[in-house]
């Protein structure tokens, strides 16, 4: 099985492809707010942080690489968190599009899907009646017809692009025990090399629910994968995040929070910032007597190229 690590890695996913700019005034959209949520989210002890762009004046998804520049920069030179770009963005669009911002920006990180697979949002809509942006809506409730394409070919494209021709590592994304199958597939191809660093995504409809039997089966597959050539992590979505990211630690994995992934601090109350679900996921590690990794040691365990080898 994967070795625990002595240190456990905080990512935190800053604002993603899934909420929208009605459901939480905290949500950041704007270059400046994404920036400075990010900064405080490595100041709270996060050592990875995992960014998507947004349109700066409605906050409508982008993959547009001149909206990554106006935030990765002001990072960079603010903090040593190691960047992990994503590579799902808009659900709409090819994965060659995609991949467009890394492309240019040649991260440490991106995050790779490992399966193409049904992904909705659409229950979210019925909980608002007022919306701030005309786009949210249709966003939203469009989202039961869209399909997150991931093939093979996909995998493979990205592999080559930015993992060879960029030494980028990923964040190999599974929404389900059949997206580890395709990894290891992947891996047994010459695809990607040790250490894999898992991320074991619970609670996205169209994936495996966010339920602890859930993330043991995942743990217990993984291990019969790939042995102890991973480091792995939980993504919990919604209420799912804390408990999730707890139970994860005590398994000897690394944890994910973020207001991609939960506009939530506790049940019933909104978060007030990225910064604030780190401090208490980081708090309730401690408090069980977890040492978090710094990004450096991150980088360390996860096999990264360094800061001074991106291009931003």
């Amino acid at each position: 099985m994967s070795k625990p690590s002595r240190k456990t890695i905080i990512t935190c996913a800053i604002t993603g492809a899934i909420h929208t700019p009605t459901m939480s005034d905290a949500l950041p959209y704007r270059p400046e707010d994404i920036a400075r949520q990010a900064i405080d989210a490595a100041e709270a002890g996060a050592a990875v942080l995992h960014l998507h762009a947004r349109h700066p004046l409605n906050g409508a998804v982008s993959i547009d690489p001149e909206h990554f520049l106006g935030f990765l920069p002001t990072i960079k030179a603010s903090t040593n968190a190691v960047i992990n770009l994503s590579t799902g963005g808009s659900l709409r669009n090819t994965v060659a599009q995609r991949i467009a911002p890394a492309k240019r920006f040649s991260p440490e990180m991106c995050s790779l899907n490992m399966g193409s697979m049904n992904f909705s949002m659409h229950p979210l809509a019925r909980r608002y009646k007022d919306w701030k942006f005309d786009w949210e809506e249709p966003y939203l409730r469009e989202s039961d017809t869209y399909i997150f394409s991931n093939t093979f070919r996909d995998i493979g494209m990205v592999a080559e692009e930015l993992g060879q021709d960029h030494r980028v590592k990923f964040e190999h994304e599974c929404y389900d025990v059949g997206h580890l199958y395709n990894l290891k597939f992947c891996v047994d191809s010459g695809m990607f090399k040790a250490p894999i660093f898992i991320q074991f995504v619970l609670g996205i409809l169209g994936g495996i629910g966010a339920d602890l039997e859930n993330l043991v089966f995942m743990k217990r597959t993984a291990d019969k994968l790939f042995g102890d050539a991973y480091q792995w992590s939980v993504l919990g979505a919604g209420g799912g995040q804390i408990p999730l990211a707890t139970a994860a630690a005590t398994m000897g994995g690394h944890v994910r929070v973020g207001l991609e992934d939960s506009l939530l601090i506790s049940r019933g109350q909104l978060a007030e910032s990225n910064a604030q679900q780190v401090r208490k996921v980081r708090q309730l590690l401690e408090s069980l007597g977890h040492e978090i990794a710094t990004p450096d040691e991150a980088r360390a365990l996860l096999g990264l190229k360094g800061p001074e080898h991106v291009a931003f």
